[in-house]
């Protein structure tokens, strides 16, 4: 398996290289001269800009840094991001031998050689958590997304669910929460004598912390919200976007069910539901699956009857106004999973391209199918696309195992059921090599 020369990247995608993925050194006083550095050129705390250089001169802790730019600025250690690695191919020699540890002691060479052929070329790329954790921090998840458990609704719950969030965030993960188990505004909250101020409240709590987070280099912490269509605040978590501020650093998406595309259609009355908060078993068993505790026997309260052709237009304008809620199709996402009898799924991950349980993870990476072509057969590359799919596989089937886990029910979920996700990209790059429009229909035939 024969290695290409190293590479180093250029212009943006050097930048973002170093800044994301490329192993740091933490100590920047190590900072010697020549070394390649990121240099923060703009002290913003939400939008810090950073650019790459070479450091030419060192006098304590001032440098001089020559931007690739051209320029040559005068700055600190404080003021610099240190890399040990410089290419993509030294990553790849770090992901490789850090993927193939969990591998039998007499397996690990040559599953090391068998990640690194993969990873070459970029014919294999590793989600970014992958790329940026394995080998080089036992702190840094290897997931790049979680979902966890709707809030219990009280505040303790609250902050359970915010502290679960800011930790899995801090250790570079995105994720995603259903707000539909907390009480509407205005509803009566009897252990104070008071009324609530309402799920999209509280969503607002975790898009400001959110915010707050920064996961190495630039990167900030990512976050979905969804709500259920029968939530009393419904109306509200749709628009809430459409107001300056409210919520900010958060994706919003609203799971929309079979009923409720049914009465849209039909132009039918929907009506908006809660729990009886006042119900003994509460507490205890309210998790925000509405079926589920209607199935127990329990009741729900009514609190507005409204057109669901109203609602479903005011989705559609909000999206056009301010680019959000999306829609997920919840329940017959649940029909679709093969999961949903004993790990329903529950919300996605901040993209929206996996549906999850709670404490589910996304553990990703993608085929570049561009790199899959046969210049002398002018066709796909089947033998070798086949052969790297394989050792995909197991590439993520050992990052359930590589990957330090932080909360127990994560290391349950994941090491029982084994989810791998892996994707495709460069789609359309091979259908270019290939000779085949996009649309047309031989590319339906192909596809």
């Amino acid at each position: 398996m024969n290695m290409p020369q190293k590479k180093r990247l250029e212009g943006l995608s050097e930048k973002i290289f170093l800044d994301r993925y490329a192993k740091k050194d933490a100590d920047t006083n190590n900072t010697r001269v020549g070394d390649v550095v990121l240099v923060l050129t703009k002290d913003d705390p939400k939008f810090p800009t950073k650019e790459v250089g070479e450091v030419t001169a060192r006098n304590g802790r001032n440098l001089s840094v020559a931007l690739r730019s051209g320029a040559t600025i005068q700055t600190s250690i404080e003021h610099v991001t240190l890399t040990v690695e410089k290419t993509p191919e030294e990553m790849w020699d770090r992901l490789a031998s850090a993927i193939a540890s969990v591998e039998t002691t007499e397996k690990q060479s040559e599953w090391t050689d068998k990640f690194r052929y993969i990873l070459d070329d970029w014919k294999l790329v590793p989600g970014g958590r992958i790329a940026a954790g394995a080998g080089a921090s036992e702190e840094l998840t290897l997931f790049n997304c979680y979902v966890i458990p709707s809030p219990k609704d009280s505040r303790g719950g609250i902050m359970q669910t915010l502290s679960e969030m800011t930790e899995i965030m801090a250790r570079g993960g995105g994720v995603g929460i259903n707000l539909s188990s907390l009480r509407p505004r205005r509803a009566i909250v009897r252990g104070v004598n008071g009324s609530s101020s309402g799920a999209v409240s509280w969503g607002g709590l975790f898009s400001y912390t959110t915010g707050l987070i920064e996961q190495g280099g630039s990167r900030r912490g990512a976050l979905m919200l969804m709500m259920y269509d029968w939530h009393p605040d419904i109306l509200d978590f749709i628009t809430v976007k459409q107001t300056a501020g409210q919520v900010t650093n958060a994706n919003l998406s609203v799971c929309v069910s079979n009923g409720f595309m049914k009465a849209v259609k039909e132009d039918l009355d929907w009506e908006l539901v809660f729990p009886d908060t006042s119900d003994p078993d509460y507490d205890e068993q309210w998790d925000g699956d509405l079926e589920k505790w209607k199935k127990a026997g329990k009741a729900v309260i009514p609190y507005q009857t409204v057109k669901a052709r109203d609602i479903w237009h005011t989705i559609m304008e909000s999206a056009w106004k301010s680019a959000e809620p999306g829609v997920v199709f919840m329940e017959h996402y649940n029909q679709m999973s093969n999961s949903w009898y004993f790990n329903p799924i529950i919300c996605t991950n901040p993209c929206g391209e996996q549906g999850l349980p709670a404490w589910g993870v996304c553990n990703l990476s993608a085929l570049n199918l561009s790199k899959f072509y046969d210049a002398e057969k002018r066709d796909v590359a089947w033998e070798e696309l086949s052969k790297v799919t394989r050792y995909a596989v197991r590439f993520l089937d050992n990052v359930i195992d590589k990957t330090p886990y932080h909360f127990e029910e994560n290391k349950n979920n994941q090491q029982k059921e084994r989810r791998v996700g892996l994707g495709s990209m460069g789609l359309a790059e091979l259908m270019i090599k290939l000779g085949i429009r996009y649309g047309s229909p031989y590319s339906l035939e192909f596809l």
